[in-house]
């Protein structure tokens, strides 16, 4: 026998309802935690309908695939997406060779933003799941995405009521401060998104290697968290993340380039651990993960903004500096899985409405505004004084993010780095 999979028995709810609800074929995602003996999900949503499907193709691999990059923005630390389900009427070994391709196609899209290093004991299995309409029967396999001619193994799916009733969470407040050279053709998409990713990718190496206190002390690798050994407690837990500075700062280095961005603010990191004797080692790791993921999510999408406000602003020539006012990061819980918590982004200048709206659309989730939690980050601000700071600054535009309605929660919300209240990402021009 294959791979284990818990489910939440909610999922199995979500997966009847839809059987009941839909016709034609149904593709979705599936969301939990992978550990090396057996994986844990914890949810299922559908993916959206897309308008203009290609003609005789059911399955738009381009956008499930898309759904499943976005959805992976909205996850904090030790969730992710562990695979696909399609229901259909027609029997599971028709849709195997469909189901590889979204499995392949996901995660080649989703890792492709993932500036982490790989970790020895990473999983590479994913599920694809089978749900037959007419019988509801299921059928599960697994796919090793690290090997291209992967083949499918069989693999064991069983429901459970509370499966993550008490996990843990580790959280932290992360200050950011980079300072990002951009090249001479601003207007040049891919030398932009090189220069952003490479110095993200040096920031993540050296998160990577700080020292992670856990309550304020710093615990052997393979040393249990505290109170790991009590059964059915939900265990919370306070990091700090020291990271070591740059040994070359940019003010050191000569170098011809276009302009700089400055990105300052603080973020609020969480991670989930299925188990309740969790080892230090895999809370480190999945709370830097999130504090990589969080950051990276808005500052890849510095560049489409960017390169709107360029087109838009060509008259201007005499603007020095642009400010941006930036999304914070607001939580909703999973009612039906415990304690865990899906997130999303919100602008100043967005209601909470709107938030509550992506959470339907992205992951189905029917959310009370009264059940979001947007007290961990504070919305950025663009104070007199801030504008002010540099006498040289001729012209200052608060730009207004751009926003997309549909499977645009990145588009929407992941502008840059969220900030605190009286912190903000700066564009110089040199």
């Amino acid at each position: 026998m294959g791979r284990s999979y818990i489910v939440e028995d909610a999922v199995e709810g979500c997966l009847s309802k839809l059987c009941e609800q839909t016709a034609g074929s149904v593709t979705g995602l599936l969301l939990g935690q992978s550990s090396p003996q057996r994986d844990f999900v914890v949810m299922a949503t559908r993916t959206p309908p897309r308008e203009e499907s290609p003609a005789g193709n059911p399955v738009d691999k381009e956008w499930v695939s898309e759904h499943a990059r976005q959805v992976s923005r909205m996850l904090p630390g030790g969730l992710s997406v562990l695979g696909v389900f399609i229901i259909t009427d027609t029997e599971a070994k028709d849709t195997l060779t469909t189901l590889r391709q979204l499995v392949f196609a996901i995660e080649s899209l989703v890792s492709s933003e993932q500036l982490w290093s790989p970790a020895e004991d990473d999983v590479s299995d994913r599920v694809a799941l089978h749900v037959n309409r007419k019988t509801r029967k299921t059928f599960c396999r697994t796919f090793d995405v690290k090997d291209p001619k992967s083949t499918a193994k069989p693999a064991d799916w069983r429901y459970q009521a509370g499966v993550c009733s008490s996990w843990s969470m580790v959280s932290c407040c992360l200050h950011v401060d980079m300072l990002v050279p951009l090249p001479d053709n601003k207007t040049d998409p891919e030398n932009m998104d090189k220069c952003l990713k490479e110095e993200l990718r040096g920031w993540a190496q050296r998160l990577e290697s700080g020292v992670c206190l856990m309550d304020g002390r710093k615990l052997a690798e393979d040393a249990e968290l505290p109170g790991g050994q009590k059964r059915n407690v939900r265990q919370t837990y306070t990091a700090q993340i020291l990271v070591t500075p740059s040994e070359q700062r940019l003010a050191d280095v000569e170098q011809r380039c276009g302009g700089i961005v400055s990105i300052r603010g603080a973020v609020h990191s969480r991670a989930y651990l299925h188990s309740n004797k969790s080892k230090a080692r895999l809370a480190q790791k999945l709370l830097k993960r999130d504090a990589v993921s969080t950051v990276t999510t808005r500052v890849q999408m510095l560049l489409e903004e960017l390169l709107t406000s360029e087109d838009e602003n060509k008259s201007s020539s005499k603007q020095k500096r642009e400010h941006f006012c930036l999304p914070h990061r607001v939580f909703c819980p999973l009612k039906a899985s415990g304690p865990l918590c899906v997130c999303d982004y919100q602008f100043s200048d967005e209601s909470v409405c709107e938030v509550t709206e992506r959470l339907k659309e992205m992951l189905d989730i029917d959310a009370a505004e009264e059940d979001l939690d947007s007290s961990q980050e504070a919305p950025g601000e663009i104070t007199e004084r801030e504008v002010g700071a540099e006498p040289t600054v001729e012209t200052v535009v608060a730009l207004e993010p751009k926003r997309n309605s549909f499977i645009g929660v990145a588009m929407a919300t992941a502008v840059a780095l969220l900030a605190t209240a009286a912190s903000m990402l700066y564009l110089n021009d040199v």
